[in-house]
């Protein structure tokens, strides 16, 4: 009977066809199960558990229903969510080399051009060498040491703008940040009197971002075979659109630095200090992209952490004055608090602290990559799915931090809480290799800008036309970044300092 089955071509097709079916089956039973999540579709998955467009706090309720690992998958695609820190430094610190990857996004990617930006740059050579560059240069406490001049005047700078109209106070947090930024990446000075063009490009192109990376807002990037349409699709035109802007905020500053070393008068800068010794195509195109990355990614992080800062000094009068009696103490009222000060500012350092954990400026981390198939306590996490580390479920955590939702920066002092809670800056600026290389410098402008504010003004509610104080309200807005979106003050001047 066998003999006459293998004889058969039909039957012999029928009964691989049979086998093939079997031992799919097979395999498929016996892979271990995604994490838990929500029951999906036939073919769409979990497409209606997708959070609402614009959603600050997507999957919030998915640690207490499905525990620290849970997954959801959308027409194939599986995200996979973290939802507390053992579990992300399991995954994305102890297994970096499989969780470095970024997703892969067509149209912000390939067709935008953000593929070659650090953020959504796959881990490779070029990712390697931009973060060599900028962990060498403005990676550590001690390189970053050198800025310090900048931050304190282009601070002082600030303080000035806010006396003269509080009502600014985002768009000069904005202003600050990268005044600060881009004369650290490109030795360029911005234009304080008018509308800087180099600014407003790097806003236009931050903005594009948001849109090209935005979950479903472009289907080429659920079919990827699209970007082969013609160019007079609106996609397709979008993208040039967004390129266009892309290319712009990296090409003209690059350019502006080799004009004026080629004059022989250049700034000091990130760029001019890696293009000194002359190289090769290769790293000047990563050079290029590094130094994008300094001032491109400072800026709505800066606007984000700085006005919570405002905003919860206006809430909370108490913390505002103990943290100025602090700096009396220590600096004195004759002169602005530098770096050389914070050592003895233990009160600052954890307000600092508590506002990053407090509002946190990336509700889910930047998404991650796995470049591989894994195993994690029992479930598989398939090549290519998307991973979440929750960074707001993280910092609501009661196992890391009583009282969780209150804003109390004691809870890092020691003495006042024992042993103190876990600092925010180990874990808030990413895990493994996709870790901010600018870390430290990032950390600086904050604490200067803090700083020196507290030294010279008394942050109060906003007074309307009638006399009326305004109440404060917790409201914030943005894409992957989120920062207050209404905020009414008055600075009113403790102290004049001549700086």
């Amino acid at each position: 009977m066998l003999d006459n089955l293998f004889n058969s071509p039909a039957a012999l097709a029928a009964g691989l066809v049979v086998l093939g079916v079997v031992v799919s089956f097979v395999r498929k039973s016996s892979r271990a199960p995604l994490p838990p999540g929500p029951r999906g579709w036939p073919i769409i998955g979990n497409m209606f558990d997708l959070a609402p467009r614009g959603d600050p706090l997507p999957w919030l309720d998915h640690k207490d229903l499905y525990g620290p690992i849970s997954s959801v998958t959308v027409l194939g695609q599986t995200i996979v969510l973290l939802n507390d820190l053992k579990t992300s430094v399991d995954l994305l610190d102890k297994r970096s080399s499989i969780y470095s990857g970024r997703p892969i996004f067509p149209f912000a990617g390939g067709m935008v051009g953000w593929d070659q930006q650090m953020i959504l740059a796959q881990y490779g050579d070029h990712f390697r060498s931009m973060r060599k560059m900028l962990k060498g240069y403005l990676g550590s406490p001690s390189s970053v040491s050198q800025f310090q001049h900048i931050q304190e005047l282009e601070t002082s700078y600030f303080l000035a703008r806010v006396l003269d109209d509080p009502a600014k106070l985002i768009s000069n947090i904005r202003l600050t940040a990268g005044a600060i930024s881009l004369r650290i990446s490109h030795g360029y000075t911005i234009e304080t009197e008018k509308p800087d063009p180099l600014v407003n490009l790097v806003e236009v192109a931050a903005k594009d971002f948001y849109l090209a990376t935005m979950p479903g807002a472009w289907l080429v990037d659920i079919f990827p075979t699209m970007k082969y349409l013609p160019s007079w699709f609106p996609f397709k035109k979008a993208a040039a659109h967004f390129r266009t802007h892309n290319l712009a905020q990296t090409d003209r500053p690059h350019d502006f630095v080799k004009r004026r070393m080629k004059a022989g008068a250049e700034l000091s800068s990130f760029t001019s200090s890696m293009l000194r010794d002359g190289v090769d195509d290769r790293t000047e195109h990563a050079i290029k992209f590094a130094a994008t990355a300094i001032y491109g990614g400072g800026s709505d992080p800066a606007v984000a952490a700085m006005s919570t800062f405002i905003l919860l000094m206006i809430l909370h009068p108490d913390i505002q004055k103990r943290a100025r009696d602090e700096l009396d103490s220590v600096v004195g009222t004759k002169r602005l608090p530098d770096l050389a000060d914070r050592p003895r500012l233990p009160y600052l350092e954890a307000i600092l602290k508590e506002v990053l954990r407090w509002h946190t400026i990336g509700r889910l981390g930047i998404p991650h990559r796995a470049v591989q198939d894994d195993i994690y306590n029992g479930y598989l996490i398939p090549k290519d799915s998307i991973i979440l580390p929750h960074m707001w479920n993280i910092t609501r955590d009661p196992q890391l931090y009583s009282k969780p939702y209150e804003f109390r920066p004691e809870r890092f002092m020691a003495g006042e809480t024992n042993p103190p809670e876990l600092d925010p800056n180990t874990y808030m600026f990413g895990f493994g290799r996709r870790a901010c290389p600018g870390r430290d410098f990032a950390n600086t402008n904050m604490y200067i800008t803090m700083a020196m504010t507290l030294s010279v003004f008394d942050i109060q509610k906003g007074i309307d036309e009638n006399g009326v104080e305004i109440e404060p309200r917790c409201e914030f807005e943005g894409g992957t970044v989120r920062y207050v979106s209404h905020l009414m003050l008055v600075c009113s001047l403790v102290r004049t300092l001549v700086y």
